[in-house]
């Protein structure tokens, strides 16, 4: 889930500890048990930055690849295989809403150092930031005007159910 979260111009992005570094990333996360997508989406943008947050459509439904090395293992020389990758695929859901009020005695989820408001020329520039490419391509879905309703999602009772 993914919170694409505008105010006058200017996107919030948090900034957090990455195994690559210090990266900028929208407000996102996973979906945890028994949770909608749109409760997972609000949840991980108060854990991301201490305020309440009201999805209210989606912009878009994101699916993506990621592959890195696992391990500083050389190739295998017998057989000239490649070290180890780690390869994952991601489904993020990016939805946009209402900024709420700030949670002051909140602390911001682990890893995350802080948020940062930045103007759409800002994002772009900071590219080699990005924990994801998808960051910049949420922002343009969102300022090229795409959004649904949140009506397009549904959630069984079955997920709600823990048993």
């Amino acid at each position: 889930m993914a919170a694409i979260i505008e105010r006058d111009g200017r996107f919030m992005l948090v900034e957090e500890h990455t195994s690559a570094g210090l990266q900028l990333n929208n407000p996102a996360g996973h979906l945890d048990p028994g949770e909608s997508l749109v409760a997972a989406c609000a949840r991980e943008a108060l854990e991301e930055t201490a305020h309440l947050f009201t999805p209210t459509a989606l912009v878009v439904v994101y699916l993506s690849r990621f592959q890195r090395p696992t391990t500083s293992v050389a190739p295998d020389e017998a057989h000239g295989s490649p070290a180890d990758v780690e390869d994952i695929t991601y489904l993020r859901f990016a939805f946009c809403g209402q900024l709420g009020e700030q949670q002051l005695n909140r602390a911001l989820d682990t890893g995350i150092v802080r948020t940062l408001w930045l103007t759409p020329d800002e994002v772009r520039a900071s590219a080699a930031r990005h924990r994801s490419p998808l960051l910049v391509r949420c922002m343009e879905d969102y300022l090229a005007g795409q959004r649904f309703p949140l009506e397009l999602l549904t959630t069984d009772s079955s997920v709600l159910r823990l048993t």
